[in-house]
């Protein structure tokens, strides 16, 4: 019983610290450095790092669209 626990936590903290580290990597980051600065972070801290990082990421993070959104054609259905 207590490794189905243990391999249940340890699938959370790295599902956890991949989710954190994807959503680094797509974010657009008001400063340049700050990308690497909580990859770092993440990477080093892994539960405590994500953690801080989701709870931080509203203020750091540019909410603005993309300046290049393609409209694509829908295709007609028979």
């Amino acid at each position: 019983m207590e490794k189905i626990i243990m391999i249940g936590f340890y699938t959370l903290v790295f599902g956890l610290w991949t989710w954190a580290l994807m959503d680094i990597s797509k974010s657009r980051f008001k400063t340049p450095g700050m990308k690497i600065i909580w990859f770092l972070i993440v990477f080093v801290f892994s539960v405590l790092g994500s953690i801080i990082y989701f709870q931080r990421k509203r203020k750091l993070v540019i909410r603005k669209p993309r300046k290049f959104q393609p409209k694509f054609k829908k295709l007609k259905t028979i």
